[in-house]
């Protein structure tokens, strides 16, 4: 099959009408099938028909095979028959690795010739499932999950969403492709390697690496059995840990499962303690190099700095793995259906594969003594931290370059990822901001097994993120609404209508007045900026800015956008109102917020709203 690179924005455009391209968290998920089960459902099987007719145009590459529109009605029949109280990812669409069993659905781990239709779910699908969840699809991948960069498959080759000239990342390609543009709250991948890791920082994500057998691996094709890992791609780090905990449940029948056994090591009392690595390697790409330096500065800026330390027994023990007798795990798992259809392996893979038939019985003896005693060194030098700081990945290469040198790229991808599992670590890779041209870049958290409570709270500390705020694009402008465009309101399809996404409730400084003006339909505030004024509840809002000029076209005069200041000192483009209106417009400060207001008139008068600060 002949590759070609489909622009996701192909697909994006097409999807306006079905908001596929509008992300949305698990929260917001099951915040929508509990406002309005029958209209989500609508939404979910007319995001799929789109879906599929996109995806038999040959428009997203990130999909290998999408559930059937008739499969995924009888689904959701069935979900709407129970109470979603009991369910806790009830109705929320994941995206599964074309590597994971789903039953029904072919695995084909990016070969078509290898191709089988399971009767039954892999272990951790079916956790998911009982909670709820609603697989859409099977995704994209390097074949055989054997690569860092999404190229080596037989399909068409996805690209990062933020440029149709650069590397997806892999091998998880497509998992992380489906969550970045908003098509599932979440997605399944794999992490031999890096593979839950590369794709996230290539796409602006959440990786989250478990310890190795915290998620079973029955159901899944193994790359190297002892080492493979389950991931999860989400935009929010506590998205990542809500589905590890339905997850990561012990599976007596995987023979590499471990019983969980989270860290009981606590963060330091003086300040973060965090390890990076002395003489950080960027093989030439500058914009990598200036992103971490910008990053770093930032936390440095906020009384976070980082101690570096030898990164020689880290670097010592990656080449093990593609270099070493672990490349002979790869062709254990492959060895007959490499033995009967060789022509059918993507060339770079087999070349690979091939290369493990070199390594003998003592080599791998002795390799395995090394890894254990590498593995030891490593863990002692990062005992003293609560965490080990690196770049997701030192370049960021673009698919053009990617396949002229495939391995010598590919190997590079790998630089700060290949140790993790052979040392018996927990990752999270995050999103770290944009570069400065445009493209996203990630840092990756490691630590020791079993510290995936930590690393998560230490992202969030990195990020400011208190609990999950999905970061915002930069194809979006953050917009704070404050009355008839607030969720459940009859303007706010003006917002989703467009492709918004809400990003959280929160309160403007203390230094406004909200009016209710005369004469308007629907009822509509009047925001104005008065020293002695209050904190007003407002929602904040993402919205495309490709669509922010025909969102204007919408507001009204006395109405308008300025700038305004929330209360945590954030400054963002909002709702405000000429004064000239307020002559005969009723004060309505006091109730704190427009909902509140709005509900005073239809009943009793309310006491004014608590401003708590929610997100979605």
């Amino acid at each position: 099959m002949q590759k070609q690179v489909v622009r996701h924005e192909d697909q994006q455009n097409t999807n306006e009408d079905t908001g596929t391209g509008n992300v949305l968290t698990i929260t917001d998920w099951l915040q929508r099938w509990k406002t309005d089960p029958q209209e989500t459902a609508r939404d979910l099987l007319d995001r799929q028909q789109k879906r599929i007719a996109d995806w038999e145009a040959g428009k997203t590459p990130q999909w290998i095979h999408l559930v059937a529109l008739d499969v995924l009605e009888a689904q959701i029949d069935e979900l709407l028959k129970k109470d979603a109280k009991d369910l806790p990812l009830y109705g929320v669409p994941f995206a599964v690795k074309d590597n994971i069993d789903v039953a029904g659905i072919p695995t084909t781990a990016g070969c078509p010739e290898y191709a089988y239709t399971p009767d039954s779910d892999a272990f951790v699908i079916a956790k998911l499932k009982n909670a709820g969840a609603i697989c859409i699809g099977k995704t994209n991948l390097d074949q055989f999950a054997t690569g860092l960069n999404g190229t080596r498959t037989p399909y068409s080759i996805p690209h990062s969403v933020f440029s149709e000239a650069h590397i997806s990342g892999g091998s998880s390609s497509g998992s992380a492709v489906a969550v970045a543009l908003g098509e599932v709250a979440f997605s399944l991948g794999t992490d031999t390697a890096g593979s839950g890791r590369v794709p996230a920082g290539c796409n602006q994500l959440v990786g989250l690496k478990p310890s190795k057998g915290y998620i079973s691996t029955n159901g899944l094709i193994p790359a190297c059995r002892t080492l493979d890992c389950i991931s999860i791609f989400a935009h929010t780090v506590d998205d990542a840990q809500k589905v590890l905990a339905i997850a990561g449940v012990y599976d007596a029948e995987d023979p590499y499962a471990r019983r969980a056994a989270p860290s009981t090591k606590s963060l330091s009392s003086q300040g973060l303690k965090l390890a990076t690595f002395s003489g950080l390697q960027w093989f030439g790409d500058t914009e990598q190099k200036a992103a971490w330096d910008a990053y770093v500065a930032q936390l440095a800026k906020r009384g976070i700095t980082l101690t570096e330390i030898d990164p020689t027994p880290f670097f010592a023990l990656a080449p093990l793995l593609y270099n070493g007798p672990w490349v002979a795990e790869r062709l254990a798992a492959l060895s007959d259906f490499l033995a009967e259809q060789p022509e059918a392996i993507h060339p770079v893979v087999r070349e690979i594969v091939q290369s493990g038939e070199k390594f003998s019985a003592v080599d791998t003896f002795n390799a395995e003594y090394q890894r254990a005693d590498l593995a030891r060194q490593i863990q002692l030098s990062l005992s003293g931290f609560d965490a080990l700081m690196v770049p997701t990945a030192p370049i960021f290469p673009t698919i053009e370059a990617l396949l002229a040198e495939p391995i010598k790229l590919n190997s590079e991808l790998g630089t700060y990822t290949n140790f993790v599992n052979l040392a018996d670590l927990s990752a999270l890779a995050v999103p770290a901001g944009l570069r400065a041209d445009g493209l996203p870049f990630g840092i990756t958290l490691i630590a020791e097994a079993w510290a995936e409570v930590r690393l998560a709270t230490i992202a969030k500390q990195l990020n400011q993120e208190q609990t999950g705020i999905p970061p915002l694009r930069r194809d979006e402008i953050a917009l704070a609404v404050v009355g008839a465009h607030l969720t459940g309101m009859p303007l706010n399809h003006q917002l989703t209508g467009r492709g918004g996404r809400l990003l959280e409730q929160t309160t403007t400084a203390a230094s406004y007045r909200l009016y209710a003006l005369a004469n308007t339909t629907p009822p509509k505030p009047g925001l104005v900026f008065d020293t002695k004024g209050d904190e007003i509840i407002v929602e904040v809002w993402a919205l495309p800015r490709s669509a922010l000029a025909d969102f204007i076209q919408e507001i009204p005069p006395p109405l308008g956008l300025g700038t305004l200041t929330l209360a945590d000192g954030r400054q963002v483009t909002g709702f405000i109102c000429e004064p000239r209106a307020l002559h005969d417009a009723q004060d309505v400060t006091e109730f704190g917020g427009w909902r509140a207001y709005i509900a005073s008139r239809q009943s009793a008068p309310l006491a004014p709203q608590p401003k708590g600060i929610t997100h979605a």
